[in-house]
């Protein structure tokens, strides 16, 4: 049976997420979506990760502070790892994630 992870659960992982906070409307953001796929091919299981849209998820954007977006943040066992506005490349991703593993 599949239970609903919280947004607390997931970033609490022993495996470091990656949580690219973003919104429909930002160019950007959507720069971000091919991104973000050939991140995951690279990482595999290794890592999670997740997209949280701002305007429909305030409570957790407020929760950390998102002004502009995009905002990525790496968590590992629910603390901030690394976190950094705009648009990153892949391979600079992988690497972060390679060092919080």
């Amino acid at each position: 049976m599949y239970t609903k992870m919280t947004f607390q659960e997931i970033i609490s992982s022993d495996k470091p997420v990656l949580v690219d906070f973003s919104a429909e409307w930002c160019g950007p953001c959507k720069m971000m979506v091919p991104i973000l796929q050939d991140l995951k091919k690279r990482v595999g299981d290794s890592a999670s990760i997740l997209k949280i849209d701002v305007d429909q998820n305030p409570q957790v954007s407020a929760q950390y502070r998102i002004q502009g977006v995009p905002t990525l943040i790496i968590f590992k066992k629910g603390e901030i790892k690394w976190r950094q506005a705009g648009v990153r490349q892949a391979n600079e991703l992988e690497r972060l994630i390679r060092e919080n593993l």
